[in-house]
């Protein structure tokens, strides 16, 4: 009874919590569009509270015709220095990879990152499904995630609201690879964007 009711409680939350549609011009989009030489790939970044070891957040980049992030309810495009369509980023060059992945760890988080190979017609399927989701509410990341994992895996990867419990189920796919980043900077990773250099970010 209890599940249910907090599975209620949050279904009213995000009723009452209107997703922000971020929608840059197309022209930016493909402007911007990267292809990375790397093998068809998802990463799925989990980020992991130090001191609860809780999940916090949940993310998916995939590497196909070219490199995007679905940061479902992420913050860290907050500058808009990325183009970027309902919580899809476009442009990740290896640098802006990079800072992303660093943004998200500090002394009071780790980032859980799992790569998977797959196939040209996957990583296709993953873009059009992230591109076609649309914006997400706050503290929705880990369903959504979870959601697209879903479709792309039925059956291994089941929907959930638990950051930890998709990375978890995510691990158990074949041929999966797994690496942790702890940094120890201060809290306010504010600063992490404030020292990016987007124009050395598009020339990288």
């Amino acid at each position: 009874m209890r599940s249910i009711l907090l599975a209620l409680g949050a279904a009213l939350f995000l009723a009452g919590c209107a997703a922000e549609s971020v929608r840059s011009p197309m022209e930016e989009v493909s402007r911007a569009a990267y292809v990375h030489d790397g093998p068809p790939r998802l990463t799925l970044f989990t980020m992991i509270n130090n001191n609860s070891g809780s999940g916090a957040h949940s993310s998916l980049m995939i590497n196909g015709a070219q490199r995007v992030i679905f940061d479902p309810a992420g913050s860290f495009n907050s500058l808009r220095t990325l183009p970027e369509r309902d919580d899809v980023l476009y442009g990740i060059t290896p640098h802006v990879a990079d800072v992303y992945t660093r943004y998200h760890a500090r002394k009071t988080f780790h980032v859980r990152i799992q790569k998977l190979d797959v196939s040209p017609e996957l990583a296709a399927r993953a873009i059009r499904l992230v591109e076609e989701n649309g914006p997400v509410p706050n503290a929705a990341c880990a369903l959504a995630t979870s959601r697209i994992l879903g479709e792309l895996f039925p059956g291994q990867v089941g929907t959930s609201w638990f950051p930890k419990k998709i990375a978890d189920d995510f691990a158990r796919i074949p041929g999966v690879t797994e690496e942790t980043l702890y940094e120890y900077d201060d809290d306010d990773n504010s600063r992490v964007l404030a020292n990016w250099d987007p124009a050395r970010a598009r020339a990288n």
